[in-house]
This record gives C-alpha cells, sequence and structure tokens, in this order.
C-alpha cells in the first residue's frame, strides 16, 4: 500500500455485511422511529454536560437534528436509531458518493432524508454545516480544531469533542459519548457490549486462535508498519484468541505510537505464526505475497497470511458501531484459513 500508518488510521480509522443492523440496532431503529432523537431520548437526562479539550460543552435538550463528524460518529448515531442531518464525507471506502456501504445499509434500514454529505477533505465547512440548522455536532474522534469548535459554538451549537487530543478518543468512547449526549446511554452500552459478545462468540468458536502469534502488517512504498496492541484493531486480534508477536512488541519504544516501522533487510525478524495484512486491491495482494522482500517474512513465505482487501473493506478494520460487525465475520474466516496453514 501507499498509504502511510496515520492516513490510513484516518481513512481506515477515518480512518462488509448481514449482521450489521441485527447485532447494533436499538429498539428505535426497530420499531422504525430512527429520524428523530426526541422520540424516544430519554429528556430527563438533560441538560447534559460534557468536557472536552476546549472547554465543556451544555446540551440542554434532546438533540432532534444532529450533525457528525470524524470518524465512527456517523455510525454511532446511526446505530442509536437516529439519521443525522449532516455527516462527514468518506473519502476513503466511500465510493463515489463518498458514503460507506454499511452508513448507506444503515440509512436504507431507517429511512428518512438522506443526510448532507459535508466534504471531510479538509477543514470543516462551518458554514454548509450550520446551514443544515444541527442542534449538535457529534465529533468525539476528529481532527476538529480549536477555531473550528468556537466557530461552531460561538453559533449556538454544541459540539462533542475530542476529550485529550485530536483522533485519540478510543472507539469505545466514542459510542458512549455519542449516547450521552443523545441521552441514550443505556442503549449505547448495549450497542458496546453486543460487540464484545459477536468478538467473544468467534473466539470460541475458535479455539486455535488462542496463543497463536500474530503480527499486523502494512507494506508502504518505503515502509514496512507493524501494529502495535495499542492500535484498537490489534486489540480485536487480540480479543479473538491471539498474541502479538514479541519480534513485534519489542519495537515498541515507548512513544505511545500505534505502530512501529521496521526495515527491508529486518523482515525475517518478523517471527508470528500468522501475518495479518490489509490492502487496497487484489494486485497489492499479489505484491504482498510474491515480493522479494516480503517473501522473507518467514509466515509470509509459509503462506499463512490474513488479507483484509478492497479500501472500503480495509476502512472497515478500524472499529466502530457499524464497521465491526460488517467486516468482523470477513475478519474471522481470513484468520482461520491462515491459522490452519500456520498450524498445518
Amino acid at each position: 500500500m501507499s498509504r502511510t500508518p496515520r492516513a490510513i488510521a484516518f481513512a481506515a480509522a477515518l480512518a462488509a455485511g448481514a449482521l450489521a443492523l441485527s447485532a447494533c440496532s436499538t429498539p428505535a431503529a426497530e420499531t422504525g422511529s430512527g429520524t428523530s432523537g426526541s422520540d424516544t431520548a430519554a429528556s430527563e437526562a438533560f441538560p447534559v454536560t460534557m468536557t472536552n479539550m476546549y472547554g465543556e460543552t451544555v446540551i440542554e435538550s434532546a438533540p432532534e437534528r444532529i450533525a457528525t463528524w470524524g470518524w465512527g460518529a456517523t455510525d454511532a448515531v446511526l446505530a442509536l436509531g437516529i439519521v443525522p442531518v449532516a455527516i462527514a464525507s468518506m473519502d476513503y471506502g466511500g465510493g463515489d458518493d463518498r458514503i460507506t456501504p454499511w452508513v448507506k445499509d444503515a440509512l436504507d434500514e431507517l429511512g428518512g432524508e438522506t443526510p448532507v454529505v459535508l466534504d471531510a477533505s479538509g477543514e470543516v465547512p462551518v458554514e454548509e454545516l450550520l446551514a443544515t440548522d444541527p442542534d449538535v455536532l457529534i465529533a468525539p474522534y476528529s481532527g476538529l480544531t480549536q477555531e473550528e469548535y468556537d466557530a461552531i459554538t460561538g453559533a449556538g451549537v454544541p459540539v462533542v469533542a475530542p476529550t485529550d487530543g485530536i483522533w485519540t478518543t478510543p472507539w469505545r468512547d466514542v459510542i458512549t459519548e455519542t449516547g450521552t449526549a443523545l441521552g441514550r446511554e443505556e442503549d449505547a452500552a448495549q450497542i458496546i457490549t453486543d460487540m464484545d459478545d459477536q468478538v467473544a462468540e468467534a473466539a470460541a468458536e475458535h479455539p486455535e486462535f488462542a496463543g497463536t502469534t500474530i503480527a499486523y502488517a502494512s507494506d508502504s512504498v518505503d515502509t514496512f508498519y507493524l501494529y502495535l496492541p495499542a492500535d484498537p484493531r490489534v486489540e480485536i486480534l487480540e480479543d479473538l484468541g491471539f498474541v502479538t508477536a514479541d519480534s513485534v512488541t519489542a519495537l515498541d519504544d515507548g512513544s505511545g505510537s500505534f505502530y512501529a516501522t521496521v526495515s527491508g533487510e529486518s523482515l525475517d525478524s518478523i517471527d508470528a505464526d500468522v501475518i495479518f495484512t490489509q490492502v487496497d486491491d487484489e494486485a497489492a495482494l499479489e505484491t504482498f505475497l510474491t515480493s522479494d522482500r516480503t517473501r522473507l517474512i518467514p509466515a509470509v513465505a509459509k503462506g499463512a497470511v490474513a488479507a483484509i482487501v478492497g479500501e472500503e473493506n480495509v476502512a472497515a478494520v478500524s472499529p466502530t458501531a457499524l464497521t465491526f460487525p460488517f467486516i468482523l465475520p470477513t475478519i474471522v474466516d481470513q484468520l482461520a484459513e491462515a491459522t490452519a496453514v500456520a498450524k498445518g
């Protein structure tokens, strides 16, 4: 792949699906009342005060017109049974209309008007956002700046901004904070429980995963990246029973980064039973599997590789309330095949 880890984390973590809505929808979606937050939100929960990196946000009453920005917020709102009035475009994995397939599925399920798609290729388009007349902007995992925050709140729209830093909010917190902002904390907690249950069930169905060492790798043009347990995508692999290989964790310099790099001549040191990777297309996968460079990795040479292929699937690996059930079956199937090769 020709993308840096930060680009992948933004695109794949701003970075497919029969379980998508059945596993994560709330009673609001099931009863078809998904277009207004006031119908089912616990109005007694308001006013709500939420602290963020730029100050405090006070949401006086249950929002009805919700806008989202960043990664995961749109998915959380939809999983809670509400159709936003405005959402951030997804330029990686979103196709020509810049809406990811799992969001499309949720919108189709809930009905209502298609949200305005805000251009997320740069700064927040504040005027376009405000033109949708939102009651709140949900943006807990985003690159929202102080200037953007001030402009939006100054126009009278409360903002759920990142808590500790841009692009740092854990995926579970994105769901939880969205639930708090919309007066649906219990529903949000249930979504997380359902997601954890799906992983636990998959792990139980594949006991061969337990204790199998794994390395989550991405081959870029000039650099080979290895993702560390701090990355939420690696967390899912470990929750399934895999153990990040010592040869990977040894590269962690303690800086808090979610990845480490390794030089091409040192790839033979990646001692893992299974390699997990992500590529944009089949051609890139073929290169990964057959190049002299990557075949220095013992597991690649053996063929013990679990690969997620295609932009929308790569994007879905970063967990949200909707991507998780969309991609988990594919992840599990790939891991099962690779583990069978590793242990064969």
